[in-house]
């Protein structure tokens, strides 16, 4: 399992590493999006934020009742974090993307510019981690955003009724990158009927219009890249952790961030095998993999669902997961949905079509209230490969002079660039 966590860590970077912009010239230096998704802004782009702001790490019971699996031993409650500024002051919600956890580096980064700008700050983390899976998802099969929308919101109550009790808040804000922006947009709905919050503004941060769609498409991304077909997998896995494991090995520090993997990338380069653009579609279909194993192992195991471990089979802290790893790693999103989270929701509504189903999984299910609600804005990339084929024109149509379209940053590349960290404070403070 050491070479699961690596990958994992690895992930949580590759993923999830930006997003935002400006008007006028716009000088984010990578032209090619995939490389700005795995490698980030380069350090002297960077915003000016503060390097250390106090994160308070806390822990959150969300049921009571519930029991984690001893394998999941480790998971004691629901883990967040909060930065608090010494008066009063406005708070603003974070939502991690795709499988990430609440102290990844983007909401670190976030958290940073947001603290600079006068606001609490509270991070949590997406309801695909396997840590809000185990301890916050009312359902343990996350994926229809409705109902995790539901888990977020319930989550975001109890902290400010536990760990935020004490904060003094002027007003509510709401943000969330990659799946947390889409997830965003339903929590702002969610909260037009229950009024917890009264949000004054939310911002979509490289949203998935379809979350159906942008999973197939980085799946793609590996399975038509890896070099000599889908059969040669097992090498080209060989390969890729080796490359992650001599960097990490060479590193100074364990610190998983752009310059770690640049130095990965200068590596391969060096060996005579640059990073192409086959090459870094299949690291991000890789990363992605990965990170979406840890999800289906998990919702497997706490949703007792019998597609990867048997049903009923308790698995103990110390077994070996190396046999349940190979599975999770070769399942595609798609089967993860046609075998566990369809499934699931159809046994609960005998006449759910399929079609509805995918219907749920993205920001088309919501169109009216996105058209018409004033308070939600909306930044992606042009170059941001998640979004089909006809996506980025919805966005606009939708969104119109709500939606910030910048010329280039892949999926969430160009979170930390100044002109981009400019545009969001600007936003949220004006």
């Amino acid at each position: 399992m050491k070479r699961i966590v690596l990958s994992v860590l690895v992930i949580s970077f590759m993923l999830t590493t930006a997003c935002w912009a400006s008007s006028g010239t716009y000088d984010y230096p990578m032209n090619n999006g995939l490389a700005a998704t795995i490698l980030g802004t380069p350090k002297e782009y960077k915003a000016p934020v503060p390097k250390e702001i106090k994160m308070e790490q806390k822990m959150l019971t969300v049921f009571h009742d519930r029991v984690p699996p001893e394998v999941y031993w480790y998971q004691k409650g629901l883990q967040y974090f909060i930065v608090k500024q010494k008066g009063p002051a406005p708070l603003i919600f974070m939502i991690a993307g795709t499988g990430a956890s609440h102290n990844s580096a983007k909401n670190r980064a976030m958290a940073r510019a947001f603290y600079q700008a006068g606001f609490h700050v509270v991070s949590i983390p997406s309801p695909t981690h396997p840590n809000f899976i185990v301890t916050a998802s009312s359902t343990m099969v996350p994926g229809k955003l409705e109902d995790d929308s539901r888990d977020i919101y319930r989550v975001m109550q109890m902290i400010m009724q536990e760990g935020g009790k004490n904060l003094q808040v002027t007003d509510y804000y709401l943000t969330g990158y990659s799946l947390g922006a889409t997830q965003s947009a339903y929590v702002s709905k969610l909260d037009e009927e229950m009024q917890a919050f009264n949000f004054k503004k939310v911002l979509m941060i490289n949203p998935s219009v379809s979350l159906f769609n942008s999973v197939e498409i980085i799946d793609d991304m590996l399975v038509d890249n890896i070099p000599g077909g889908i059969e040669n997998f097992p090498a080209f896995w060989d390969d890729m952790f080796k490359t992650f494991s001599d960097a990490f090995a060479a590193s100074d520090a364990v610190v998983f961030g752009p310059e770690f993997l640049y130095k990965a990338y200068k590596k391969k380069r060096v060996e005579g095998a640059p990073p192409n653009n086959e090459r870094m579609s299949a690291m991000i279909g890789f990363a992605f993999r990965i990170s979406s194993a840890s999800m289906l192992f998990t919702s497997d195991v706490m949703s007792n669902s019998g597609v990867i471990k048997p049903k009923n089979l308790e698995l103990s802290r110390n077994e070996s997961l190396s046999d349940y790893a190979k599975v999770t790693v070769g399942m595609r999103f798609i089967d993860y949905f046609d075998e566990i989270l369809y499934p699931y929701y159809k046994a609960k509504q005998p006449d759910l079509s399929r079609q509805e189903m995918l219907d749920a999984l993205g920001l088309k299910n919501i169109d009216s209230y996105l058209r018409n609600a004033t308070k939600i804005s909306m930044v992606t990339n042009n170059d941001d490969f998640i979004l089909a084929s006809g996506e980025i024109d919805y966005l606009r149509q939708v969104f119109q002079d709500r939606g910030k379209f910048y010329p280039k940053g892949g999926h969430c590349g160009n979170m930390d660039y100044k002109d981009n960290v400019a545009y969001m404070i600007d936003y949220f403070t004006n």
